[in-house]
């Protein structure tokens, strides 16, 4: 119901523009179509017996009942209605004459009713009068005579046909009630259909009907563009305060003893994932705990263009010995977020990320950071971040609003899950929304708290002498 319900808000506009549609065609209709007039009369039968003791009485009755219901499709028969065409010269056949003549007995008595409708309010009275006398006529050539001579039916006319005044079509009311119903349900149908075909994931309340949790959901602004770094940026922002909830969701959802080492993904290209795990980065490095962000996308390799630095060189250079980590991993801003760019593009990106040494570098990093988290590539397209799964101790997925498909994502989640990777939840990007649900963070509430990751007495077992841009360590 609630989906329903989802579906009706965001096609309303599609309901009203339908009704009005609707409610224009009945309008149409009816200032379009001719006026259609109907002319009634009413017939009287009486069946004569001869009888008069009571018995003769009662059969009478019967009998004149029954006469009743069997001259009445006499009424609409080609007998009548050809002799009327013959004698008022119309130019039409009997079956297009009874289309426009109705002949009905009334329940338990012995009038027939008929009625004949036309454009012409006169003609319509003129027919009526003149199928009345044919079917007279025809009644009493049909019947055996009594002894006397004289016909056993007699047809009185109760009421004469007169010339109607008011037209019986077009209805204006029904019309535009009707129209307005048509159009109506046709909306709804379009709605329906709508939102049963379209399978993209509109706000982060849809994350709990795919049964997977819903880490957060952060807003949108198109001058995020031009400057993604929203918690540097605009530290006090909604947005910035929704990384800082995400990071306190993500601590939560992360906790143990061992250092978390988070990869954020995606199921497809352009989903906000970059930039998510970013700010997310930033954010974390805010509450004193020692971070390093990994560009482990080989293929298309943006965290160096978004923080400003440097990244000819990096993660790839590790991976396959040209470089040491303290030769190419920068520190950025004031606090203490370290970066690893992920350098030259390889051919053989999977190969590399795969290895043994990318695991053993993961493990070297978990020793010396508070918390690891690692910018990977989409999740369908390559495998990638399916190889890099089985080295993390969670898995982040972002989904774009109004972008990502719910089978999509359902896809990618199932692809890691299935090798036994961890996935801590969903983050919701791109939102577009003023609703408050669509900002609910995984349970916790907007403006929880910022949290705090708690210093580890890992010793650092990387040095460097200070040098550039990049931080000394010592062990």
């Amino acid at each position: 119901m609630t989906d329903i319900l989802q579906m009706l808000r965001r096609g309303a506009w599609i309901l009203v523009l339908t009704t009005l549609l609707g409610l224009a065609g009945g309008q149409a209709y009816t200032e379009t179509s001719d006026p259609v007039y109907r002319a009634t009369t009413k017939l009287y039968l009486a069946v004569q017996t001869g009888e008069t003791n009571a018995a003769g009485l009662s059969q009478r009755s019967a009998a004149e009942l029954s006469k009743v219901q069997s001259y009445v499709p006499i009424v609409t028969s080609e007998l009548v209605l050809e002799q009327v065409i013959r004698d008022e010269g119309l130019g039409m056949t009997a079956g297009a004459l009874g289309t426009h003549v109705a002949a009905v007995a009334d329940r338990g008595s012995n009038v027939v009713n008929i009625a004949v409708t036309s454009t012409d309010a006169a003609q319509a009275a003129h027919l009526t009068t003149a199928i009345a006398e044919q079917f007279s006529k025809t009644v009493t050539e049909l019947e055996q005579p009594l002894e006397d001579g004289s016909s056993p039916v007699k047809i009185t006319a109760l009421v004469n046909a007169a010339v109607p005044t008011t037209p019986i079509e077009p209805r204006p009311a029904y019309n535009l009630a009707l129209g307005g119903i048509i159009g109506l349900v046709l909306g709804l149908a379009i709605v329906l259909a709508r939102g049963m075909l379209d399978t993209r994931i509109r706000s982060a309340s849809e994350i709990e009907h795919l049964d997977l949790p819903l880490l957060g959901g952060l807003g949108y602004n198109a001058e995020h563009e031009k400057t993604p770094l929203v918690v540097t940026g605009d530290a006090r922002s909604p947005l910035a305060e929704a990384f800082r909830d995400l990071r306190t969701n993500i601590a939560y959802s992360s906790s143990g003893n061992e250092t978390p080492v988070i990869m954020m993904t995606s199921a497809m290209p352009s989903e906000g994932k970059t930039t998510s795990v970013t700010n997310l980065a930033i954010s974390t490095a805010e509450s004193d705990a020692r971070v390093l962000l990994i560009d482990a996308d080989l293929r298309r390799p943006r965290i160096a263009d978004v923080l400003g630095i440097e990244g000819a060189a990096g993660l790839s250079d590790i991976l396959v010995g040209r470089a040491e980590p303290d030769d190419v991993i920068q520190r950025w801003g004031t606090g203490k977020l370290d970066v690893l760019p992920a350098g030259r593009i390889p051919p053989n990106p999977s190969e590399l990320l795969g290895s043994e040494s990318m695991r053993q570098l993961l493990a070297v990093f978990a020793d010396a950071y508070d918390i690891v988290l690692i910018d990977a590539p989409p999740t369908l397209p390559v495998t990638d971040a399916a190889v890099l799964s089985g080295m993390v101790t969670g898995v982040v997925f972002a989904a774009a609003a109004k972008q990502t498909r719910r089978p999509s994502l359902t896809s990618a989640v199932e692809r890691l899950t299935s090798i036994d990777a961890k996935v801590l939840g969903v983050v919701v990007t791109k939102i577009r929304s003023r609703n408050r649900r669509d900002f609910s963070y995984g349970g916790y509430g907007y403006g929880y708290g910022y949290g705090s990751y708690e210093p580890r007495t890992a010793a650092l077992s990387l040095s460097v002498p200070e040098t550039g841009g990049r931080r000394a360590r010592t062990s």
